[in-house]
């Protein structure tokens, strides 16, 4: 049986069960709200395989993977894939379209591709359940959004196997149902307490999912020689630079897919993007410890 932390609380004999784990690469945190450990256990257990089981899904090894497949085929034919592996790369092309192309599961293996390689050389047909790369030497890739979506996955299964309230913390990519024992919804600071000193660490976060990104390339180059900050190439000034951007939706995979397209377009871009957008909201911190957020999100100063 797993080894499970109990977090000790009397509210309604309810209790928060957590185990830790390495899983897809990465720090996996499993809480859940329950009152038997050997009932949580089994449960943590069930979202444990659940997660292995998207890692092999999109693994590119092997030759029965879906993913190998449409790699190996790139430019000859289209595959056919399973339902699942289709919602995924449909829902890929979808956001790339909704990014502008700043998100994309794309690339190329080719030094010098001869067009551009991006999402719109993967051709979908619903009918036939088929995807096709349309140039050699062509590729895709989940590595953005593949804990995000395993963690999503392994939420619904606790779902639907009765566990009312959770949190899924995925190398700090944070997913929630439910409530606390005390019924009192999750916060960014309740469901990773690391978190309790941000500035947003009060931020209601029930039933839903919080990824963030931070931004390590802190310089610019102009004329081959690296400028510490971020400049306007415009008239070579220097500007303020995200330093993270954590996005909140209702699945880790939407909230991943978007973090790493808004830290790249920039603040106004990235907060103009999300502010036309339902059911996104945006929380930036730039290299000077400023708060921006989108409409609706309200921080404590």
């Amino acid at each position: 049986m797993l080894a499970i932390k109990t977090l000790v609380n009397n509210h309604n004999n309810l209790t928060v069960y957590r185990h830790t784990a390495m899983l897809m690469g990465n720090n996996f945190e499993i809480s859940i709200v329950g009152s038997n450990p050997a009932w949580a256990a089994e449960h943590i257990e069930s979202a444990i395989r659940e997660i292995n089981r998207v890692e092999k899904l999109l693994s590119t090894f092997g030759d029965d993977s879906n993913i190998n497949l449409i790699n190996r085929n790139a430019g000859v034919e289209p595959v056919k894939v399973n339902a699942e592996i289709f919602r995924l790369v449909q829902r890929a092309v979808e956001i790339s379209e909704l990014t502008y192309g700043a998100f994309d599961i794309t690339y190329s293996t080719s030094d010098k591709p001869a067009r551009p390689v991006n999402y719109k050389s993967i051709v979908l047909d619903a009918a036939k359940q088929t995807v096709f790369l349309t140039q050699q030497g062509m590729r895709i890739s989940f590595a953005a959004t593949s804990k995000g979506y395993a963690a999503d996955k392994a939420k619904v299964m606790l779902q639907m196997q009765g566990v009312s309230g959770g949190v899924i913390n995925a190398g700090g990519d944070l997913l929630t149902w439910g409530l606390q024992p005390d019924n009192e919804p999750w916060t960014i600071g309740t469901a990773d307490p690391e978190q309790e000193g941000r500035p947003y660490a009060d931020i209601e976060i029930s039933n839903m999912a919080v990824a963030t990104s931070v931004n390590t390339d802190k310089y610019a180059v102009i004329d081959s020689k690296r400028i510490p900050g971020a400049i306007d190439p415009k008239n070579g000034f220097e500007v303020s630079a995200i330093k993270s951007v954590s996005i909140i939706s209702p699945t880790a995979e939407l909230s991943d897919a978007m973090a790493t397209p808004v830290l790249s377009i920039g603040i106004n871009a990235g907060m103009y993007l999300i502010n036309q957008l339902n059911q996104l909201a945006c929380i930036i911190i730039d290299d000077h410890n400023r708060v921006y957020t989108s409409k609706g999100v309200s921080v404590s100063k």
